[in-house]
């Protein structure tokens, strides 16, 4: 029969088990020690060492005369006692956020807006031809599908970056991947180990990522000012703690579609030499930029930055083609770790991205694709008249998200509750950092018809969390 495990950890395990699924939500309170210690048949002192153990692992927080609460911070952030690694549930950390959960079972619904899909709608998504091509031709173009990718779109790519970053990338290799995301599992899985520390900024698509804490690495998340992540608060973080890598996503960035200013990127880059830290740049935005953007930091650091690029966000996850572009010794690394994980590229989205890209009428296709995601930003933007005086929103130079802040009294998660009964499927900011004051929403997705409705929709829910009086 199998032992079970001491009390105090059982009291631990039921309570991440149920923080993790949603039972208990960031804030709520625990009841006292005693009514705990009752529950749970135990002494207080059993009690007081399992909310003391849960408190230094981050997953509540003790005030002396406010009792204890759950604590706000992203699951990414919070660890698990290693000495029960082995005993843990730990499959449950991989779930959705419960607001996620409920949101993606909405996306079915056809009467809802969604700004929450992170991808084109489809009447934006460029439109190529493809030839038809014989069984025997495929299988001779699979013998040059290579463990980094399929050679010509390796090729191809490489040009590609030599011409847009605008450095030499002689001493750089590529490898191709399904996808950013997992180009960041392969860094991760090559670069780190159980117990480091990623910085990133806050808030940052990092955090909606199960691989961190599934991995047991830590985030840490730096401050953002209308410059992009605070060098100052980078800087004091590098001092109090070691920082392994600093991930980025510097250009249109996800959430807050804001992009770092040359300035910042500068300092940024200063602060890593000094600590030694390698940066991870993540520049999926790079190619709907509609206004002129900074550098990238791969061409202002080329040997300290890893770097990160897709074309999913033009031609739709159909073709989940993503890159990494590094020094040849990392990438050799990163080539390893691919085959280690069993991680492959399919070869049919590279030979379709190959010939997209290769397609006579690409650069007059993409031109268009900026002009049109240009005028879906002013018209959304134009929209905001009737609602700026409660939600605040900036320009953006690219991308497709834009980012709005309330400006009244602080909100709580069930706040946001209202949008789903209202149909409108959005990205609250407890999904990438602890606030709830501001949302995501993906621009590029309101088509003519909704806009009334659309606008209609948010003055009734502003109306409705102004007066606080729904149950």
């Amino acid at each position: 029969m199998a032992k079970k495990n001491p009390l105090y950890q059982q009291i631990i395990d039921d309570y991440i088990l149920k923080i993790e699924r949603g039972d208990l939500l960031p804030g709520a309170s625990l009841p006292p020690e005693r009514t705990l210690a009752k529950q749970w048949g135990v002494n207080r002192s059993t009690v007081v060492r399992a909310l003391e153990e849960l408190t230094s692992l981050g997953w509540i927080i003790r005030k002396q005369g406010s009792g204890t609460q759950v604590a706000q911070s992203q699951l990414a952030n919070r660890r698990t006692p290693f000495s029960h690694w082995s005993t843990f549930p730990s499959h449950s950390r991989l779930k959705d956020d419960p607001y996620l959960k409920k949101m993606r079972e909405r996306q079915k619904t056809i009467d809802d807006i969604d700004l929450f899909t992170g991808e084109l709608p489809t009447e934006l998504i460029p439109n190529f031809s493809f030839p038809a091509m014989a069984w025997d031709q495929i299988l001779k173009k699979a013998t040059e599908n290579t463990s980094s990718g399929y050679t010509p779109l390796l090729h191809l790519l490489k040009d590609h970056l030599q011409r847009t970053l605008h450095f030499s990338n002689d001493f750089q290799q590529l490898v191709l991947t399904s996808g950013s995301t997992q180009g960041i599992q392969i860094i991760l899985q090559t670069l780190l180990k159980k117990g480091d520390c990623v910085a990133t900024e806050d808030p940052s698509f990092l955090f909606a990522l199960p691989y961190f804490a599934a991995l047991g690495i830590r985030l840490e998340g730096i401050p953002q000012d209308d410059e992009g992540m605070s060098a100052h608060a980078f800087s004091q973080a590098c001092q109090k703690k070691k920082i392994r890598l600093l991930y980025l996503n510097p250009t249109h960035q996800n959430p807050t579609g804001r992009s770092m200013s040359l300035h910042r990127r500068k300092q940024i880059i200063a602060i890593c030499r000094h600590y030694q830290i390698p940066i991870i740049e993540d520049d999926i935005f790079a190619e709907l930029s509609f206004a002129t953007v900074p550098p990238s930091l791969k061409e202002l650091a080329p040997d300290q930055v890893i770097y990160l690029g897709s074309l999913s966000k033009i031609f739709s996850p159909l073709i989940k083609i993503g890159w990494i572009l590094a020094p040849q010794a990392l990438i050799q690394a990163f080539s390893e770790t691919k085959e280690r994980l069993d991680l492959v590229t399919d070869l049919f989205p590279q030979l379709l991205a190959y010939q997209a890209l290769t397609d006579e009428n690409y650069q007059e296709t993409h031109k268009q694709l900026v002009k049109r995601l240009k005028q879906k930003d002013q018209q959304f933007q134009a929209l905001f008249p009737t609602l700026q005086k409660d939600w605040q929103i900036r320009t953006i130079s690219g991308g497709m998200y834009h980012w709005l802040t309330w400006k009244h009294q602080p909100l709580k998660r069930k706040d946001w509750d209202l949008f789903l009964a209202h149909n409108i499927l959005l990205a609250p900011s407890f999904l990438f950092s602890n606030d709830t004051m501001s949302c995501r929403m993906n621009f590029t997705r309101i088509a003519k018809s909704q806009v009334t409705p659309f606008i209609k929709t948010i003055q009734l829910i502003s109306e409705q969390i102004r007066k606080d009086d729904y149950l």
